[in-house]
């Protein structure tokens, strides 16, 4: 069956919108067993092995200085610091309020992508994205009414979404150069040699660690990492880098559903509340716009 060219990256987003939400969950998960840096070095050095094998198979594209830079940043921002701060995060919030919070991402996404990429502000992008922005500070509110503990995990969160917003925009023009597995293993592999620090811990951690929570990191590392960063790569490509943030504001409310059915966590109703402003935002920037009639732009008989 041949997938229709315009229904590719939409599929390809979808894909990556439900291994990103059951990641919030699987770091949840198995974060009493791994320490920040360890975690995400575990993630990272599967991936990068898994993606290492396909690179070869399909060969490698020699990158351009500029295409090199901006992978490395990407690599350093996105895929080290984000997920780092991601698992610490979520050691003072639930998975699903922590998902909602880091979902500021797409707003701070959508504006560094029409400074920087050009992109334009176009009035329904800008408008979804307020609203989105106004689900996730009642989100925050919700989750800072907390323990003093909950505020750091704020605080980490919204570090997290500015160098998943930072990491994006270094990795859209890489993406328009290199192919998007490359550009994803190359990510990887930078942000893996980063975490190299976390090493010992990851060592000492995994032999102590249950099956279960080996198994845990192991899942993290081949879906959420290797797969959903392909996929979420291939629709970069081909999709403006703000509008396609925003599908990731669908993330919160699976992670939500997720963390319920698997870990019996429920985010507080303000949060919950918080999320479903988010999904209206979404909902807003996929608006298509009606068509002109044929008088207004001059094709009347």
């Amino acid at each position: 069956m041949t997938i229709n060219s315009k229904a590719a990256p939409l599929i390809a987003a979808g894909v990556t919108v439900l291994l990103w939400a059951s990641a919030f969950v699987g770091i949840r998960g198995v974060g009493a067993t791994y320490s920040p840096g360890a975690l995400a070095l575990g993630r990272l050095l599967i991936a990068t092995a898994i993606l290492g094998v396909m690179v070869a198979r399909r060969g490698f594209v020699r990158p351009s200085r500029r295409a090199l830079l901006l992978t490395v940043t990407s690599g350093l921002l996105w895929f080290c610091a984000y997920n780092v701060a991601l698992n610490a995060a979520e050691r003072h919030l639930d998975a699903g309020t922590a998902a909602m919070l880091v979902n500021v991402g797409p707003v701070v996404l959508a504006v560094l992508a029409g400074i920087f990429l050009k992109e334009g502000f176009p009035a329904k992008l800008v408008v979804g994205s307020a609203i989105a922005l106004a689900g996730a500070l009642v989100i925050g509110a919700s989750a800072a009414g907390g323990r003093h503990g909950d505020l750091i995990g704020v605080g980490l969160c919204l570090f997290a979404a500015v160098t998943y917003a930072g990491g994006v925009i270094a990795q859209k023009p890489a993406v328009g150069e290199l192919p998007a597995l490359q550009v994803t293993w190359m990510c990887c592999a930078v942000a893996a040699i980063a975490c190299l620090p976390a090493a010992p811990a990851l060592w000492t951690e995994t032999v102590q660690a249950s099956g279960g929570a080996i198994a845990g990191l192991v899942y993290l590392g081949v879906f959420p990492t290797a797969i959903a960063f392909t996929t979420w790569a291939y629709a970069l490509a081909r999709t403006e880098a703000g509008k396609l943030g925003a599908t990731t504001y669908l993330v919160p409310m699976v992670t939500a559903l997720l963390s319920w059915l698997l870990l019996g966590e429920v985010p507080a109703p303000l949060a919950l509340a918080g999320g479903a402003l988010c999904l209206v935002g979404v909902a807003v920037t996929r608006l298509k716009s009606k068509p002109k009639k044929l008088a207004e732009v001059g094709l009347s008989d």
